[in-house]
Formats: C-alpha cells, sequence, structure tokens
C-alpha cells in the first residue's frame, strides 16, 4: 500500500496544515476530505485568500441576500459575517483533530483588520471582538508582527487567546515574538492562572525571502558577469538558510530552562509555522520549501496545489536540524557581496503588511460590489445577462454531462492533475502531467509580480522606446493580442511583436524601431525554435553595429524554460535577464507565464489586473465547484455535447475592440483538439452571413464588451 508523505510528516512532528478556505470546499466535503485522509491537520485564512473566495464564486450568495434583506449595508460588517462563518464551519469540521490531537492541531485562523496592523489598541479590540463572536476554542486570531502588534499579542495570550503571530522574516522579530510569548504565559501563571491549551504559532515567511534575495543576486550577476556565477551559487539558499536559524532559537528558548517550569504546568510551545512554503521560481523543486523544513513542534502551511504536490512526491525526513552551520555561511556569503538579510527581511515585513492591508480593501471593495449586485438582483434593476448560453436543443446534452463530469469528480480530479481522464497509459500520462502547469500558474506569477513589474521600470529607466518580441505561436499570440488590444501606453515602450519570416515584415519592423533605444524578447519554449534564433541572430549583430560589442547584450532578454540552449546563449551573449519559465506549460497555454506577462509589463499593461481576474476565474474554476456553477467545465460540456451532436464547429465573435483575441483562442482549440480524428473546427475573424447560410453544424461563441450592441445578424443567428 502506497504511503501518504503527508501523514509522515506528523509522525516525525510536523503538523500539514492547509492555508486555503471557501465555503463550497467545506459544503462540498473537499475539506473534510483531506482532514479525513490525514492530509491535514489544521487551517489558515488571510484576506487574499477571503477575496478571491468572495469575489470568484457564488457561495456567498444566499447569505449576502440575507444579510442585505436585514438591512446590512457596510462592506466589513457584512465581510464578517461571511469570513466568521466559514471560520466557524473550519473550525466544526476540525473540532474532532482539536480533541483527538488534545489542543495541539486542529486550528483555523482568522486575521485581525490589516489596517489596524499599525494601532495596537485598535488590534485588541477587533481580536477580542472575532474572538468573541467566532466563540470556537480551536480558533486562532492571526496578528501582524509589527512593533505595534508584539504588545497585542502579550496582551491577547495574558487574557488566553490563541494567536496566530503572521508576518515574520527576521530572526531578530522572531526572538521578540518567542519571548513574548513566554512572558505573557508567565504572567499568567504568576497571576496563579491557568497556561494549559493556550496555542500559538509564530508564522515565519519563507519563499518571499529568495524571492527577493535571488531578484538581487541576479542584479549583481548581471553588473559584474565576471562574478554571476558566484552571485548565482548563493541563489536559493537564503530562506531555508532563515529558516533553519529560527528553528535553532526556537529550541533554545523552548527546549531550555526559560521554559522549563511553564512546561512542568502544563503549557504548550509557541511552534514555529513555516508559511509561504509554494515554489516561486520554477527552477526549484515544487516542494522545495516543506521538504527542508521539516521537524518536530513545527507547522507547515501550504496551498492546494503545495498540499497536492507534496501527496504526490514529497520526501519525508528530519530536516530542520541538518546543516545548521551551512545556514549560517549562507547568511555570511550574502552579506560578504552586500545583501543584507535584516535590510531585506525588515523591507518584506513593511511590504507585507502592505500587501495584506491592500487585500483587504480590496476584499472590502470586492464585497461590496457583491451587495451592489444583490440588492439589484432583489429589486429587479440587474442589468441583463448576456453570459447565459442559449443552448436551444443542447440543453439536455449539456446538463447530462455536467452531471457526469460531477460523478467522475473531474473538476478536481483535473486540479490534482490526474493523467487518467484523458489516458490510462502511465507513459502518456506523465507527459499530460507535464503539460499541466498552467493551471495554477497564476498563483506562481502573482508571486513573481514584483519581480517583473521591478524590471519593466528598469527599462522604462533606461529609456527604452521599443520592445519587439521574437517569437512563434503560442510564444507570440497572446502578446499580439495585448498589442491590438491595448496600444501604446503614455510614457512605456511600444510593443511589437514579430512572428513572420516574411522579409518584407522582418523589414517594416527594423523601420519601425530605433535600434539604439529597443529591447528584444526572445522567446522560445524550447529554446531552439529556428525562426525565433534567425530573428535574434539577424537582430543581435544589427544592435551590435550600432551599440558595440559590450552593449549589445543589454538590448536582449530571453524567455524560455530552464536547460535551455537559448539559457546557455542568454549567458554567453550576456544578456541583460533572463525568464525562466515553468517548463510544465505548453506554449499555446503560456499566455499567464512570463510569456505573456512579460510583454505585458514591459509594455506598461496592468498585469496585476490581469492577474487579479485570472485568479478569480481560477477560484471560479476550483475542483471544489460543482460542474453546473463552473465556468470552465460548463464551456467545455457545451463544446463536448455540441461535438456528439454533429456541431463540430465553433464561430468566435468578438467585439471590434478584442478582435484579434480571436485568433487566440482558434488556436487554443485547433491545437488542443482533433488529434484523434475528433475535435471542433474553431473559426475566427469571419464576416457573419445571414442564419440562412450557416447549416447545424456549428456553434457560436460572443465575446462581447461591456455596452457593445449586438449586430442584426449576431440576434439572428443567436436566435
Amino acid at each position: 500500500m502506497a504511503t501518504n508523505p503527508l501523514t509522515e510528516l506528523v509522525a516525525v512532528g510536523q503538523s500539514p496544515w492547509i492555508d486555503f478556505i471557501r465555503r463550497s470546499f467545506m459544503t462540498n466535503g473537499g475539506f473534510g476530505a483531506l482532514i479525513a485522509a490525514g492530509d491535514i491537520v489544521g487551517a489558515t485564512s488571510n484576506p487574499t485568500i477571503f477575496e478571491k473566495a468572495i469575489g470568484g464564486s457564488n457561495d456567498y450568495d444566499d447569505q449576502l441576500r440575507d444579510l442585505v434583506a436585514q438591512g446590512m449595508t457596510d462592506p466589513k460588517a457584512i465581510f464578517d459575517e461571511l469570513a466568521i462563518r466559514d471560520i466557524q464551519m473550519a473550525a466544526d469540521l476540525l473540532r474532532p483533530v482539536y480533541d483527538r490531537t488534545k489542543k495541539l492541531d486542529g486550528y483555523i485562523s482568522l486575521e485581525v483588520s490589516p489596517v489596524a496592523a499599525n494601532d495596537t489598541e485598535a488590534t485588541i479590540r477587533e481580536a477580542r471582538y472575532l474572538w468573541g463572536r467566532v466563540d470556537r476554542p480551536n480558533l486562532m486570531i492571526k496578528v501582524p508582527a509589527t512593533s505595534e502588534g508584539l504588545p497585542a499579542i502579550e496582551t491577547l495570550l495574558r487574557e488566553g487567546i490563541n494567536v496566530n503571530v503572521t508576518l515574520i522574516f527576521a530572526l531578530e522579530v522572531y526572538e521578540q515574538v518567542a519571548l513574548t510569548f513566554v512572558k505573557a504565559l508567565s504572567q499568567r501563571a504568576a497571576a496563579g492562572q491557568s497556561v494549559e491549551g493556550i496555542a500559538s504559532v509564530a508564522s515565519f515567511f519563507v519563499s518571499r525571502v529568495d524571492t527577493e534575495i535571488d531578484k538581487r543576486l541576479e542584479a549583481l550577476a548581471a553588473s559584474n558577469p565576471t562574478r554571476a556565477d558566484a552571485m548565482h551559487a548563493l541563489q536559493g539558499k537564503a530562506a531555508i538558510a532563515n529558516a533553519k536559524l529560527a528553528y535553532a532559537t526556537y529550541q533554545a528558548i523552548f527546549n531550555g530552562p526559560r521554559f522549563a517550569d511553564l512546561r512542568a504546568r502544563g503549557a504548550s510551545p509557541q511552534r514555529c509555522l513555516w508559511a509561504s512554503t509554494s515554489t516561486k521560481n520554477p527552477n526549484y523543486r515544487d516542494v522545495l520549501y516543506v521538504e527542508e523544513l521539516i521537524g518536530p513542534e513545527t507547522v507547515d502551511t501550504m496551498p492546494p496545489q503545495t498540499i497536492d504536490a507534496f501527496r504526490d512526491h514529497g520526501k519525508v525526513a528530519t530536516t530542520i536540524t541538518q546543516d545548521v552551520e551551512s545556514a549560517r555561511q549562507a547568511i555570511d556569503a550574502l552579506a560578504s557581496v552586500g545583501i543584507s538579510i535584516a535590510e531585506v527581511t525588515k523591507k518584506l515585513e513593511l511590504d507585507g503588511v502592505k500587501s495584506f492591508a491592500d487585500s483587504y480593501n480590496a476584499l472590502l471593495e470586492e464585497t461590496a460590489k457583491r451587495v451592489a449586485d444583490v440588492r439589484a438582483t432583489m429589486t429587479g434593476s440587474a442589468s441583463k445577462t448576456t453570459s447565459d448560453p442559449a443552448l436551444g436543443a443542447l440543453a439536455t446534452p449539456v446538463v447530462e454531462a455536467l452531471a457526469q463530469l460531477d460523478r467522475d469528480a473531474f473538476g478536481e480530479r483535473m486540479w490534482r492533475k490526474d493523467p487518467t481522464l484523458w489516458k490510462s497509459d502511465p507513459a502518456i500520462g506523465a507527459k499530460i502531467i507535464d503539460r499541466l502547469g498552467w493551471l495554477d500558474i497564476a498563483q506562481v506569477m502573482e508571486s513573481n509580480l514584483g519581480e517583473i513589474e521591478a524590471f519593466a521600470n528598469e527599462i522604462r529607466t533606461a529609456g527604452m522606446t521599443h520592445v519587439v518580441l521574437l517569437g512563434m505561436g503560442g510564444s507570440s499570440l497572446c502578446p499580439e493580442v495585448f498589442r491590438t488590444t491595448f496600444g501604446r501606453r503614455m510614457g512605456y515602450p511600444e510593443l511589437h511583436v514579430l512572428d513572420s519570416t516574411d522579409p518584407a515584415t522582418l523589414s517594416a519592423t527594423e523601420r519601425a524601431i530605433d535600434l539604439r533605444h529597443t529591447l528584444f524578447i526572445v522567446a522560445s519554449k524550447s529554446g531552439s525554435t529556428l525562426e525565433t534564433r534567425s530573428h535574434f541572430t539577424y537582430f543581435y549583430e544589427r544592435t551590435r553595429q550600432i551599440v558595440g560589442d559590450r552593449e549589445v547584450g543589454q538590448h536582449f532578454i530571453a524567455i524560455t524554460d530552464p536547460g535551455t540552449t537559448m539559457e546557455a546563449d542568454a549567458g554567453r551573449y550576456g544578456f541583460r535577464q533572463v525568464f525562466r519559465n515553468p517548463p510544465d506549460i505548453g506554449g499555446r497555454y503560456s499566455a499567464l507565464s512570463n510569456f505573456g506577462l512579460v510583454p505585458a509589463a514591459l509594455a506598461g499593461y496592468d498585469v496585476g489586473a490581469l492577474l487579479d481576474s485570472a485568479l478569480a476565474m481560477t477560484k471560479a474554476c476550483a475542483g471544489d465547484v460543482p460542474a453546473a456553477q463552473n465556468p470552465g467545465l460548463t464551456l467545455g460540456a457545451i463544446m463536448g455535447a455540441a461535438w456528439k451532436q454533429g456541431r463540430d464547429k465553433i464561430t468566435i465573435v468578438a467585439s471590434p475592440a478584442i478582435g484579434s483575441v480571436g485568433l487566440w483562442i482558434e488556436q487554443l482549440i485547433a491545437e488542443s483538439t482533433g488529434k484523434e480524428g475528433r475535435g471542433i473546427l474553431p473559426v475566427a475573424m469571419e464576416p457573419l452571413g445571414t442564419p440562412a447560410v450557416y447549416g447545424s453544424d456549428r456553434i457560436f461563441a460572443y465575446l462581447h464588451l461591456e455596452n457593445d450592441e449586438d449586430t442584426q445578424q449576431e440576434r439572428a443567428i443567436a436566435a
């Protein structure tokens, strides 16, 4: 019988918690199934998770209608009601774990308003309010480890309120947090109060440290090519080293005389909780930050995709106490090249507080929008939606297809990257798994957004006036959609896309740019695309003739998979930057990866808003969402049912301002179906005829901007 690495973690003293919450995740059994399987023994939440859950699903509509009917209008008050119910449901589902482990695990966390992070008294008031309203012993109140937060944490612990101390990056801050916990419990003991059953974790953030430091090392390597190898050798080391040193501090405090008396009185130590353990860099193993930080009396809170990855191929061993001296040496090595871990972690703390505050404000805005939508629906003033499909004779087959998808647990299995949904042959299955990285790429890229935007600002500051993408097919279609849809943004380089070998097209591109102020993006997943390499060779030589041998490399960046010949050539030619893409994404699915987002950011487009929309749709299409409420599965069911009825063509009709998106969708469909003679033929940019010219072999998909009028032909065909 196969072992489960997640349950093996518990055996060595580490508690796996999930960093995710959503109403349907609990009501449809997904959350309970993870608990029953022993995959998780606790959970955490944060404003970003709630924002995506509330904005990206209809899970909360019934409660929203009830609250609006009661006369509630304040977004914060309404959010509190939504969140408190979710937290109560999660706490109740986790209560058996809490009882079985004698209050060690089975906790769910709820965060105080991040806007109170710099106000001690406001934090205390809100924490007391939430503790009383949720009214569950297995609740933890999350409080940031800011200078204003520490006194609040001490007060709350002294009052017997469980606290998850969050946003810890620095060793010095961690030590303050641990000593604050000891002080609070010592005060209770001195006052004759019990110290048993008061739970706390210190949430020490991990991968963000590498993201920030790796970026700085990359900049140092670019400015000093002779030391590039030494800089690259230090990448991916800091986060794990920082966490191992924090655990060494934990051992000194909680396994030493300072805590001995409290342990004897029944107090539990404040465990280290490793947060931000999903891997952001595609070059690193996807379970790196879990495998390297395993040890007794610790917690690891993981997002769903990391839970799935670790269950699938995680390796369990006590690693947190290994190579501690090497960890110190890694921090010292960073200092020797001018990178201060103290300065980096302070920046990350400030950024973290701001990020959570921004997410909280966005959450309130999203809640306000949902309330407005509900009120409009209740009063009959809601605008007519055009998103509901007109299915006609397809209605029954589609309903049957959706029911079958639910019976097959298709959504849950797809997000688990189960290749048997398509093929039972293990060899083919391995290839399928290697092409499903697009499922969670939005979460990965959200973590990399700061690096991309910083690079875009660097290029803008450097005076580049043009950016030329050299790529073919999947590497170029999405950037072309961005370019034709959004045009040129004032103050940013103009984006050009060269995806043709036609000499006239190449010459026209060259005439439209100033080589002295142009950045070229060499985009190739394989790194060996002949057309793209030919374009690179031509423009590298033309640019070299103008700017000289020393500067020419600064006019080129590469986007490619790790380990390709293009990555090697980028080093050899002195490219300004290399963006390594996750290798488990096929070219045509790469829109939300570096292939799409880097060109978009360089052109000044709002990549953050794009990812926000993508993440909302990711949540709407999550594996725990019933098929009939899941827009992705619903679209698939419609297309599949249509094909079975002989409708093997789909015409894509788009508003003129977004007309080019049809060509992109055309490629997605054309290259993803029909591989075995069974597929749908997509048709884009087709002038519409009258209904009489179409047979019964096609369906129509409409992509309309708000307030865009249907044409007479569109209305007739839809009818």
